[in-house]
């Protein structure tokens, strides 16, 4: 996909792109996060938005020419943010994450894989940390999953769902390890 553009799917032009970052960061039910993952970052557009919430970011793909993208774009934030050409199926990262950011990433896997997936992601993150999907509900032929499929495994894991969005082209959910307050509980509202 990168050999012929820098942005294949128009991460940087598209409004349906600009609109789903505005609802992806808006679910968000911190305003800051100590350490975050963004597995398949692609050219680093919703990482750069990430790391502005986030202290440390570690953002991955498979595309070494995506990777170099996004770290160019990455790279005036410093150290705190850190890209890499990366397998997140095959190498999940080490440690634990107050946020892990799965979005548009899950429908390209089998469900062994996807398993394997979400097995990783609830044991990375931290007591009280969140996992968001963002994911095209559009049918794709190549895609080996869709990605209502893709959510409702997640629905069915063990993880606790705290937040959704759905329209006629993309669903998004927030998860935690375990229910926890709301936004407005934690801020002595109710």
């Amino acid at each position: 996909m990168y050999r012929d553009s820098d942005d294949p799917w128009g991460f940087t032009s598209r409004w349906y792109e600009q609109r789903k970052y505005q609802l992806t960061l808006a679910a968000l039910s911190a305003p800051r996060y100590a350490t975050a993952f963004e597995a398949g970052c692609s050219i680093g557009v919703l990482s750069e938005q990430l790391a502005a919430r986030c202290d440390e970011l570690l953002a991955v793909d498979l595309s070494d020419k995506a990777v170099q993208m996004a770290a160019e774009r990455l790279e005036p934030l410093g150290e705190r943010v850190v890209v890499q050409t990366r397998d997140f199926v095959a190498d999940w990262p080490t440690g634990t994450f107050d946020l892990i950011v799965l979005s548009e990433v899950l429908y390209y896997l089998d469900p062994a894989q996807l398993d394997t997936v979400i097995a990783n992601a609830a044991a990375a993150l931290t007591d009280d940390g969140e996992l968001i999907a963002v994911h095209w509900r559009w049918p794709v032929e190549e895609y080996p999953q869709t990605g209502d499929q893709v959510h409702d495994r997640l629905r069915d894991s063990e993880l606790a769902h705290t937040a959704g969005y759905l329209d006629t082209d993309f669903r998004l959910d927030v998860f935690t390890r375990k229910d926890r307050q709301s936004v407005a509980q934690r801020e002595g509202l109710v």
